[in-house]
């Protein structure tokens, strides 16, 4: 009679960053070892301290050969679905042209609305599926995707179903946000209480009817939507039991950190300019500080999110691409850690902090998802390096050597390049 083993995968000869909290810098395990059962980690300590021989504990070992692990990436905060480009935009910036002056002659995001509102939803996927492939060829496991260039109800709702689509055919979760209060359409102009009225009495039911929404997000700034504007839409979304999110204080302090917080967001994201007073808003209510360096860089903005102050108030700081045409043309989060620990003097482990467990808790997902501990889902990247310090250190290295999303290996150590289903 075949012997019963408790665990349907063991990895061993490896090291283990689990990002837990309260224990050594990155919760560094030397010589770990990891189990799963049934999708979930079952296992996590030293391999010495295994409670038998790593043949009769699992169905399958997998020796690591000195590999890191972490937990899966999650990138927190993406606008990964969308048709055309603005690199004309780009280079009229670098003519020049502010931001914000694009935006008031009707290009910036109006730009890439035209374009989406023109795109089929089998146009917006095939658009989006080499960015999602860049992105889990680099250790990510769980990703957010914003809809927003539609502003009106049908394409935002193509743009959110495009994105669960991505999540049916790759080995991701993808967690969506509606984002209909992004910036004024032009056909509402003049008529802002019109087009909120239409994103708060059809397009925020229909996205909760249709299951296409796991949160409400609204940009709070000078160019988009004011603070009020901002609540009625977050509260929307939130009486029909959606999580809140909120695009705050970029541009300007519009006090959107402070009003995210009060409302119980999970998440202000930017927030390169928020006061002391949103800072303390979010400490007191527990916001994550969302960082996205990529559009500080772009945009070769000068005002750097106050990060020395989320460290004394203790805000969680996570980081995320933003991978948008606009403002963070960014495919990378390997990069965009790098980018917030030489722009914003993020610290190494703080940077995979932001892209693992409080990329986790700015998606509500740490229960699940973010640390290497017991009961958690078994969303696995496995690096080559000497030190998990080196994943924010190299700029155009991509040194994941292997990816496990629900316990199964999604990307092969043994594969040579790109398995199938991330090839092009």
């Amino acid at each position: 009679m075949t012997e019963a083993k408790p665990w349907d995968r063991l990895w061993i000869g490896g090291h283990l960053a689990t990002m837990a909290p309260g224990g050594d810098p990155f919760g560094e395990i030397r010589d770990g070892a990891i189990a799963c059962r049934n999708g979930r980690i079952s296992w996590v300590g030293r391999e010495g301290d295994l409670p038998g021989s790593p043949d009769r504990l699992a169905r399958e070992v997998i020796r690591l050969e000195g590999l890191w692990v972490t937990p899966g990436l999650v990138d927190c905060h993406t606008h990964l679905v969308f048709a055309g480009d603005r690199s004309g935009e780009f280079e009229a910036r670098l003519q020049g042209a502010t931001y914000e002056e694009i935006a008031r002659k009707g290009g910036g995001i109006r730009t890439t609305m035209r374009a989406t509102r023109e795109a089929a939803e089998d146009e917006l996927v095939e658009a989006a599926t080499p960015r999602l492939r860049n992105l889990l060829s680099e250790g990510v496991t769980t990703v957010e995707v914003k809809s927003g260039y539609g502003m009106e109800t049908e394409t935002e709702l193509r743009m959110l179903r495009a994105a669960r689509r991505l999540g049916d055919t790759h080995p991701v979760e993808v967690q969506t946000s509606f984002l209909g209060a992004h910036v004024l359409p032009p056909d509402f102009e003049g008529r802002r209480e019109a087009y909120l009225d239409l994103i708060c009495e059809e397009m925020i039911p229909r996205a909760v009817e249709e299951g296409l929404a796991d949160a409400v997000d609204a940009f709070c700034d000078e160019i988009a939507f004011t603070p009020q504007e901002c609540e009625r839409v977050l509260r929307t979304g939130l009486e029909l039991g959606l999580g809140a999110r909120l695009h705050a204080d970029q541009l300007s302090d519009q006090g959107g950190a402070a009003l995210a917080a009060r409302l119980g967001a999970r998440s202000a994201d930017h927030l390169e300019r928020t006061s002391s007073e949103g800072v303390a808003a979010m400490a007191e209510w527990g916001t994550v500080a969302v960082l996205l360096p990529g559009a500080f860089y772009f945009l070769r903005d000068d005002s750097p999110p106050p990060v020395s102050r989320f460290r004394e108030e203790k805000v969680p700081m996570a980081v995320a691409t933003d991978l948008n045409p606009g403002s963070s043309p960014l495919n990378s989060l390997l990069t965009a850690m790098n980018l917030a620990c030489v722009l914003f003097g993020l610290t190494p482990e703080e940077s995979l902090q932001g892209v693992t467990v409080n990329g986790a808790r700015a998606l509500g997902l740490h229960r699940d998802r973010g640390t290497l501990e017991n009961d958690k889902m078994a969303d696995l990247a496995l690096w080559e390096v000497d030190h998990p310090r080196e994943l924010s250190y190299w700029v155009g290295k991509n040194p994941c050597k292997g990816v496990v999303k629900d316990g199964e290996s999604t990307l092969s150590l043994s594969a040579a390049g790109r398995p199938p289903h991330l090839r092009r």
